[in-house]
């Protein structure tokens, strides 16, 4: 009787999990097809179709609307488990959230609550649309969750909330209709996409998840930082390194010294979990740690920007693709290795099914893990909130590499060492021949101890800056991610500093302290070479990106407890704090120290309202510096300025006088280069010029080549990667390559958007505009156009070899990856008008020239140069010394016209607001000037 009963239970149990709303449809009844048949995709528009079926017919499945996209689409995402567990989904939610958070509950009530909770596991997909294994292993996923029974499952449902979160609508929808447009199969193919497959960025999309500017940065964050906190996230990508099949956790050193140790491990964990299933189902070709070049030292991916929040951050990159491709002979591969224990051997065919049965192996690992581990996961991640919470409240020392070194190098001081120890020490990284070592404990102390060397208690962004709305933005960034901001409800003092109400406080006692550090504080990436003496190892994105540098934010690190008068902001900030309209006998002065207030003048310019710019030496008795935009009174002015002080923090100064030395700021017809297949440093200039209402259209090279440019254009810009290096290198080259498209293969209506910038055909064009009056302003290795016009100019980061011929510096000398670099600038120069007279910019290996005798004579202006031989501020630079005395930015008077050359990334993913102006600036109409040279038609 007692096992008939059990039976019956159980028997009741599976039917009611089985139970569903109505007809559950299959892929293959839904799509026409099985999800990794080859020669097959599903555009967006099918794949949310069955996402609602499911929904509708599913008890397990719970359709989201997350978000709208960039082009309006709406962003969904599926969240499954079981129907009881969906039933009291409030419950799980709250719990997930207050274990995350760790603040106010005890031990004791997190290790009750982790039994109470259930497991919140994150899995996405399509983020980089061409990446087609990724959008269809979420279809598959979610129909194999709400169809099947298997005891797994069953459990996995029982003990996990699945959240599937497709992270770019748009993206499938582009390139699943490109790749289906042929109806001969052979011809079907995910490349030579004619667009970005993110209306701005493309596969920028996963650099965004600090700043998140783009709308699905923003669904997605706000889904998983606000609405649910997962202890789990997996990040599907493509492609495995050629030889594997996947790449996956764990991942290379080196990782951000920021992060708890609970975090690393809880990667092993997971990555253990996930490769040893795959050996049990004979699926080899998983490689991990050196085996594939990802690490987790970067911020800013969807993945990587998790793990600062103590979320256990997946991230694989697998083969696939419907058109069945092969698994290449590549024989340092077939070796097993503690990177690859289970090589794959060479496949002549591999199917678009085997990329998708491997997803779902890999994402039921994670999720049969999460269901076993459960309880755990759910405190550890509360423990690594709290550790943070407790960093914050006490005196903390980072350990980071410069701090070892410095230990090191005290040490050494006193101690010198021989050649022969030199030699050993540089043969032995990791001290076991060094076990031994006398080094005394007051090196240690005098680092560690250091009250100077302590981590911050916490930050204050003062009120009274000139630029508070991007301090704005900074702060509502960190919002957006979770962190706790305080405004400040009076005025208060902190170490002998007055501060404004209204400013903020953003303290490090909470749980996404390595999140909040790493917004504020510096990179400190190691040293990392190939061998001793050998060539670097490029990181895996950028080396240094202190969010607070890049904005141009001014705060102040605070050392020691403090307490302030603050409430803690609720939800996004407004733009900024309303301003304060101020109108003199004659008009207003509005400054160019804010990057909204460009926003204003754009708007006043575009209604018909004078606008001018006060020039240098104006003599007036007014509180205005040069280029600081005037603005007479008049009716209209006053409606939009009114405007921009409720809703873009704009205050104005009195005019009681007309300045004098007056410059009109008239609006230019600015082009904007792009390329087929679009550039993503364009897009994000695209965008950027579209917040702050620039009026802009985009060009191709075409429209280069075709000539007669200064008839239809005042000033066009050229981003990185647009204009080639002299000696035919390629503008795009390395990662962001590929093959030009035939004409007749692709539609007729992007045809107009093929070609490159050339010497030959589109320099003589650039030449004649800028003779006649134009200006172009160029960005990061498109400063090259400088060499093609035969500019008094030279690279400055070159040696000379045994044959007298000057060559780059070698890898081995000079190596400056993505990182932020200190400049000085001439802030008098009508260009740099607004900025300081020292600035933090995005340099990553840019370009860095030096002027020759007579450049000054013939036109050459410095505007940013490397005034010292250490200006590294966040990130790394190895043998930054050769950058002393380099010129970072110049511009040069090129017949009637200017060409501005910008070497830094003045414009980086839309992050580096502190340097937007020197764009903003030359985008407004010029003094006509006589030309200062004429370049002789050969060069």
């Amino acid at each position: 009787m007692q096992k008939l009963l059990t039976t019956l239970l159980a028997l009741s149990y599976c039917l009611g999990a089985f139970a569903q709303n109505g007809h559950l449809p299959s892929p293959k009844e839904h799509f026409g097809f099985n999800i990794g048949d080859d020669y097959q995709l599903a555009n967006y528009t099918q794949t949310t179709a069955y996402f609602k079926k499911l929904a509708e017919t599913s008890s397990r499945v719970k359709l989201q609307s997350i978000g709208k996209t960039e082009e309006g689409r709406e962003q969904y995402a599926l969240i499954i488990s079981s129907p009881e567990n969906l039933s009291k989904l409030s419950r799980y939610n709250t719990i997930s959230k207050q274990l995350a958070k760790a603040e106010g509950i005890t031990d004791a009530q997190a290790r009750a609550m982790s039994v109470e909770g259930k497991a919140v596991v994150w899995i996405d997909g399509g983020l980089h649309a061409n990446e087609v294994v990724g959008t269809h292993q979420l279809i598959e996923t979610a129909w194999q969750l709400a169809s099947r029974t298997d005891a797994e499952t069953m459990r996995i449902l029982d003990n996990v909330i699945i959240l599937l979160v497709h992270a770019n609508p748009d993206g499938q929808e582009l390139v699943s209709d490109w790749y289906m447009r042929n109806t001969d199969t052979l011809k079907r193919s995910v490349d030579q996409l004619p667009v970005l497959y993110q209306k701005y960025i493309g596969h920028d999309n996963n650099r965004d998840f600090y700043m998140m500017n783009m709308k699905e940065s923003r669904n997605m964050g706000k889904f998983m930082y606000l609405d649910w906190l997962p202890q789990i996230m997996y990040n599907h990508h493509q492609r495995g390194p050629e030889g594997s099949v996947l790449a996956g956790p764990p991942y290379r050193d080196p990782f951000n010294y920021f992060f708890d140790p609970l975090m690393i491990t809880g990667i092993d964990a997971v990555g253990a979990a996930m490769y040893n299933r795959l050996n049990v189902e004979d699926k080899p070709g998983y490689t991990r740690l050196n085996g594939s070049s990802f690490s987790t030292w970067y911020n800013g991916g969807l993945r990587t920007t998790a793990q600062y929040h103590n979320m256990i951050g997946l991230l694989t990159e697998i083969i696939g693709n419907p058109t069945p491709e092969k698994v290449p002979v590549v024989p340092q591969r077939l070796i097993p290795n503690g990177a690859t224990p289970n090589p794959v051997t060479p496949q002549s065919v591999w199917h678009f099914r085997q990329s998708i049965d491997y997803s779902i192996s890999l994402n039921y690992a994670v999720l049969d893990y999460a269901a076993r581990h459960r309880d755990e996961l759910l405190y550890n991640i509360y423990k690594m909130g709290r550790n943070a919470i407790d960093k914050g409240n006490r005196d903390t020392w980072t350990l980071s590499p410069s701090h070892a070194a410095a230990i090191t190098e005290a040490y050494q001081k006193d101690n010198p060492v021989t050649p022969e120890q030199a030699k050993n020490m540089a043969n032995d990284p990791y001290g076991w021949m060094t076990r031994g070592s006398n080094i005394d404990p007051k090196y240690y102390d005098a680092v560690y101890k250091d009250p100077a060397q302590r981590d911050p208690r916490g930050y204050i962004i003062p009120l009274n800056q000139a630029d508070f709305g991007t301090a704005v933005k900074f702060v509502n960034a960190l919002i957006r991610t979770g962190v706790d901001v305080q405004v400040a409800t009076s005025d208060f003092t902190v170490d002998g500093k007055s501060y404004p109400k209204g400013s903020f406080i953003v303290k490090t006692n909470q749980a996404f302290r390595p999140h909040v550090l790493d917004m504020f504080e510096p990179q400190d990436h190691p040293n990392d070479f190939q061998y001793p003496g050998g060539p670097p190892v490029r990181p895996y994105d950028a080396a240094g990106w202190t969010l607070a540098y890049q904005m141009g934010v001014k705060f102040d690190r605070i050392l020691d407890a403090f307490e302030v008068p603050q409430i803690t902001s609720n939800g996004l900030l407004e733009e900024t704090p309303k301003g304060k309209l101020v109108a003199g006998k004659s008009g207003y002065l509005i400054s160019s120290q804010a990057n909204n207030n460009f926003i204003v003048v754009n708007r006043l310019l575009r209604s018909g309202v004078k606008v001018f710019r006060v020039g240098a030496g104006s003599g007036s008795k007014n509180p205005a510096v040069a280029g600081t935009f005037y603005v007479p009174n008049s009716p209209k002015a006053a409606v939009i300025l009114n405007e921009a002080t409720l809703h873009l923090g704009l205050t104005t100064q009195p005019a009681d006088a007309k300045p004098k030395n007056l410059l009109p700021a008239s609006t230019m017809r600015i082009a904007l280069w792009d390329t087929y297949g679009g550039s993503m440093p364009s897009g994000w200039v695209r965008w950027i010029m579209e917040q702050y209402e620039f009026p802009f259209e985009v060009i191709y090279s075409q429209d280069v080549d075709a000539g007669k440019l200064k008839d239809k254009y005042d000033a066009i810009i050229f981003v990185t990667r647009a204009i080639p290096n002299p000696g035919g290198a390629a503008a795009n080259r390395g990662v962001y390559s590929f093959k030009e498209p035939v004409a007749e293969e692709i539609p007729e209506k992007y045809r107009h958007l093929l070609g490159k910038i050339t010497a030959e055909k589109s320099i003589p064009q650039l030449r004649q505009f800028m003779e006649e009056g134009g200006v172009v302003l160029t960005i990061g290795s498109s400063t090259s156009l400088a060499y093609h016009l035969g500019l008094p100019v030279q690279n400055a980061l070159v040696e000379t070899a045994a044959d007298g011929k000057e060559q780059p510096l070698p890898g081995t000398k000079y190596f400056v990856p993505g990182s932020i670099l200190k400049v000085s600038v001439d802030s008098t120069q009508p260009v740099t008008w607004g900025m300081y007279s020292e600035a933090d910019v995005n340099f990553d290996n840019s370009p860095v020239f030096k002027l020759s005798a007579d450049a000054k004579i013939k036109g050459i202006t410095p505007l940013a140069w490397f005034s010292t031989d250490r200006p590294l501020r966040s990130g790394w630079a190895w043998g930054q010394a050769y950058l002393k005395d380099g010129v970072a930015a110049f511009s040069a008077r090129v017949g009637k016209g200017t060409l501005y050359a910008f070497g830094p990334e003045i414009t980086f993913r839309g992050q580096s607001l502190g340097t937007f102006k020197m764009l903003f600036n030359g985008l407004y109409g010029q003094e006509d000037k006589e030309p200062t040279i004429k370049l002789p038609a050969g060069n």
